[in-house]
Order: C-alpha cells, then structure tokens, then sequence
C-alpha cells in the first residue's frame, strides 16, 4: 500500500480506467441478482470484490418457510412480522432506487440533518439524498411522491444501481 493511500488522502480519478472499474462492478451486481447465488467474489492480482444480496430476514425460523409467520417472528431490522410466507407483491413497499453505485449521503453536509426522515413527505423531484462516484456529487431525486416509511441506505455506505435508497407508501 503506498503512503498516499495509508495516509487517507484521495486521489483523482484516473478517467477511462475508473468509468470502466464502475461499470464492471454495475454488471457483476447484475449478473449476481439474476443468479440463485447470495454472494459472489471476485479477485484479480492484490485486489478482491465481494458483492452480496441483502438478507431480508436474518432470523433462524426464517429458514423454513412459512416458520416465522406462522410463529409471528417480527423481522430483526424492521421489527415487523416477518414477510416469509407471505405473497411478495403485497409486502413490497415502492421505493427509490439508487440511479448508480457509489457512496451514499443522507444529508448536504456532515453535521447538518438529512434530506428525508421516516415520517416525512417527499414530493416527485426532491432531491432525497447524495450519491458520490468519481469524486463528483449527484443530486438524487424522488420519482416519487409519499410518505416516507423507512430510509434503508445508510449515510455513508456503498449503494449499488437499482438498491433501494428509501421506501414510500404513496399519498
């Protein structure tokens, strides 16, 4: 590892190389939702990438289906009842997706407070949080216009296209 990189400090992008970087990453995190597969791992000379599907419900009874509902297990990450069991498309909340990979801010600013809140409004066009790629900050906006439920990319973390940012029932 060179000092410039232990040290924390940034550096420019390299252009085509880093374009091309994000778009291989694009088509693996593709490549792995249309698969059974979980994770995938990738490694080429001193540098790995591990992509991974989310894991909806971590509990032990989810593992046979129907279990947790039947049982009334809420979900660890919502507190909710579990949706195994249940019918998909009545479960899914609509949602905003994150227009590309990159690192997520929930907020203009640290220190200063986020965009959107779970409970809040939000109205097609507002912009409901920051993705950086590239060093660049892209503004990303609602499609759209609801009640925020839950805000599920964390501030600071990295997103993939197509990850849902936050969940909205619709006014």
């Amino acid at each position: 590892m060179t000092d410039e990189l232990a040290s924390g400090s940034s550096r420019e992008p390299r252009g085509d190389g880093d374009v091309e970087l994000l778009a291989l990453i694009d088509r693996l995190a593709d490549l792995l939702e249309r698969s059974d597969l979980t994770e995938l791992e990738v490694e080429s000379g001193g540098t790995g990438l591990i992509l991974r599907k989310p894991v909806l419900a971590a509990s032990p009874a989810s593992t046979v289906p129907g279990a947790a509902a039947a049982a009334g297990v809420e979900s660890p990450v919502t507190g909710e009842p579990s949706a195994v069991g249940r019918d998909p498309a009545v479960t899914a909340r609509p949602s905003i997706k994150a227009p590309l990979t990159g690192i997520f801010y929930a907020s203009p600013a640290p220190g200063t407070g986020p965009y959107v809140q779970a409970g809040g409004e939000v109205a097609v066009g507002q912009v409901i949080g920051l993705i950086e790629a590239m060093k660049l900050f892209n503004e990303i906006k609602s499609d759209l216009a609801g009640r925020v439920v839950r805000v599920v990319a964390e501030s600071g973390a990295l997103v993939k296209a197509k990850q849902p940012l936050i969940e909205v029932d619709p006014l």
